[in-house]
């Protein structure tokens, strides 16, 4: 009998048993106590949710309890950054998750920049039993299905049998199971192949033999960085070209703690890299054991079992041909893909097409495109961001899990996104603190924004942050918010054709330090749309390639720093906040007079005749001695005194924002002007 068939009978047998048998229920039902699953479980325990979370194994974070098989992670473990603002700390810690316990940041577990996976298994074991998080161990679901259900929050319930026959329903699922399934490439003599995950990791086992790799990911080049010393050469043969993670800026591709081989192929010493489709090989066994390698249209129409002396060797024909060489062993380095087998036909839960088919589909907000309340969390959601940013690694998707969460809190539970409302007059303020402290966007880049939703009149606004830009034409009905007035929109790019396999990330004059040439930048900076409205659904589908988001009413970057560190008074907060004034157009320096500027160096609080500017929404009114500054400094033309105030008293304005500030002698000056700014920040 077919094995689909197989599957399909199997599956129909555990729902007909269900059909009888008692359901164990919760709100919430998580699949895997891996990184995210624990991730999913200390937010929902947070909010006081009925939840469970389902190990199959004795212990959380089985993954890492095998993996990587030399024990070395690639994920930074940054002990000291010279600041002590735990926020922007968690940009340079790539393994701890999020929670309120000081105890649980990973330097505490390892001191090793590249940490040994057996620190991530203590980690997580502690992270579950630390925070008293609801994991039921030793549980492998083994078939998930639906029960139709008009009362449940999505229609239907989810059905959940476990190894002894036992049954669960809940009303949402979160499949946290990681990606642990081998890719395998099936072709003649592929038995001979050995895996990643049961190949020797003992270098003596390989001493004076000659290996062939198929791979060219971090699997691959970690095993021959493990035998690189004691073999007589090692050859990688891959359909793709290297991708290296500090041309691409995409922490998956090869990371240089790997890449050796790279050395000494380049560097002629024996080892070499070579690019071909792997299912267009075969591999022939000799009678001394040795392996072959061969095309497979070679073996066309051949009787194998007769033996090697009957079968055409590319040698043969080409006698130059680059793996002429017999290999003693050939490994399997292809990475892991999603295990699709567990989920019954009626959740819809369908492979990606091309580069993802190795995860399942799943939209923006990381739900289900087959199944209502069905969500992907953790390495298996990469789609969204696959080769663009974090979020199949744990410095991404314990943002992304945070995001889930908070639509979740949204949708069933009349929880809004959480905001904070603050008057019109911080927001630079806002802005620049963000950029330079939040992990979530630096990690999430383009992926994840924060969002400032203006109030009418823009004389306050509410800031969320790290939502999912994908879904930005649903804000309001994803996060309980209303987007009347326009909004911004800040989020982390780096340049559009900066990045690449093919590119030169070294090339003189990369960086760009001049704040007028901010829209050129390389590397990673803050960028700021604005929407006089919210974006439709269309407007996303239309947006331009490579763009994270539609074409903007206006946009603004924030000129990329060595120090990622954007706050110079000129080349960074000063353009952002004309910007803003351009945006809105309104004057949002944080003074309206020159005592009130002295009076804030001595005084925690300022007096309320000071702060009556920014109650009238009204313009710099200054003294002589203060418009003479800024005409010496280049920022005001040299208005007398009577065009600067006119015989209006000062308390009167005709209402136009417009002639305020031309009354008022606010003039935007280009940059190029601008000499010394410290009298209008």
């Amino acid at each position: 009998m077919a094995p689909a068939v197989c599957g399909t009978l199997l599956g129909l047998a555990l729902y007909a048993g269900s059909l009888c048998a008692t359901f164990l229920y919760h709100d919430y039902c998580v699949i895997g106590a891996g990184p995210a699953g624990l991730q999913a479980a200390y937010f929902l325990q947070r909010a006081g949710r009925d939840y469970i979370v389902f190990e199959r194994s004795h212990s959380p974070g089985s993954f890492f309890a095998l993996y990587p098989r030399h024990r070395k992670l690639i994920s930074i473990n940054k002990q000291y950054t010279g600041k002590s603002n735990s926020e922007f700390n968690l940009r340079h810690d790539w393994n701890s998750l999020l929670s309120h316990d000081r105890r649980l940041l990973f330097r505490r577990y390892s001191r090793d920049f590249f940490p040994n996976a057996d620190a991530m298994v203590r980690y997580l074991e502690d992270f579950a039993s630390l925070l008293k998080l609801q994991v039921q161990y030793n549980t492998a679901i083994i078939h998930v299905t639906l029960e139709k259900n008009e009362q449940a929050w999505n229609g239907h319930y989810f059905i959940l049998t476990d190894q002894d026959r036992k049954n669960y329903k809940c009303s949402c699922l979160l499949v946290a199971a990681g990606m642990w399934v081998p890719n395998v490439v099936n072709f003649p003599g592929s038995e001979y192949v050995e895996g990643y995950e049961t190949v020797s990791i003992n270098p003596e086992d390989f001493a004076g033999q000659t290996v062939l790799i198929l791979g060219r990911g971090n699997s691959a080049f970690e095993t021959a960085e493990n035998i690189l010393g004691v073999t007589n050469f090692i050859h990688m043969v891959s359909r793709s070209r290297v991708r290296l993670s500090w041309a691409t800026h995409y922490v998956g591709d090869l990371r240089a703690i790997n890449n050796g081989l790279l050395d000494t192929y380049q560097l002629k010493s024996l080892d070499g890299l070579l690019e071909g489709d792997l299912e267009d090989l075969a591999i022939v066994k000799d009678k001394k054991g040795k392996l072959h390698i061969t095309l497979r249209f070679y073996l066309e129409n051949r009787n194998v079992s007769a033996g090697i002396d009957s079968i055409t060797l590319p040698q043969d024909e080409l006698d130059n041909f680059a793996t002429r060489a017999p290999y003693d062993r050939v490994i399997r380095c292809l990475g892991w893909k999603f295990d699709f087998s567990v989920y019954n036909r009626s959740l819809r839960m369908m492979p990606g097409k091309g580069n993802i088919k190795k995860y399942p589909q799943i939209k923006p907000s990381y739900e289900s495109r087959g199944t209502r309340g069905l969500f992907v969390l953790g390495t298996a959601s990469h789609s969204v961001d696959f080769r663009k940013s974090a979020g199949g690694f744990i410095h991404g998707f314990r943002y992304t899990t945070r995001a889930v969460h908070r639509l979740l809190e949204n949708r069933h539970h009349g929880v809004p996104w959480p905001s904070a409302v603050y008057p019109i007059t911080q927001l630079t303020n806002s802005i620049i603190k963000r950029v330079n402290e939040a992990s979530g966007l630096y990690q999430m880049f383009s992926v994840l924004a924060d969002i400032i939703l203006l109030r009418e009149n823009a004389t306050a606004f509410e800031y969320l942050e790290e939502y999912p830009t994908g879904i930005l034409a649903e804000l309001e009905m994803q996060t309980g918010r209303k987007a009347r007035s326009g909004l911004f929109v800040i989020i982390m790019e780096y340049g559009r054709n900066f990045s690449g396999a093919d590119k030169d990330v070294f090339y003189y004059n990369r960086a760009v330090g001049e704040a007028q040439h901010a829209w050129q930048s390389n590397f990673l900076h803050p960028v700021i749309y604005y929407y006089k409205h919210l974006p439709t659904e269309r407007e996303m589908r239309l947006r331009p390639p490579d763009w994270p988001l539609p074409r903007p009413d206006a946009i603004h970057h924030i000129v990329e720093d060595f120090l990622t560190d954007w706050t110079a008074p000129n080349a960074h907060i000063l353009p952002l906040r004309r910007f803003l004034e351009n945006c809105l157009s309104t004057d949002l320096r944080n003074f309206f007079a020159e005592l009130c500027f002295l009076f804030a160096f001595t005084h925690q609080k300022l007096p309320p005749s000071c702060q009556q500017g920014y109650m009238r929404m009204q313009g710099l009114v200054g003294s002589q001695e203060l418009q003479h500054h800024a005409v010496q400094a280049g920022l005001l033309q040299d208005y007398t005194h009577t065009d600067f105030l006119g015989d209006r008293p000062p308390d009167s304005h005709d209402g136009s924002q417009e002639r305020l500030m031309r009354d008022q002698g606010i003039a935007v000056r280009p940059l190029q002007h601008l000499v010394n700014a410290k009298d209008e920040l």
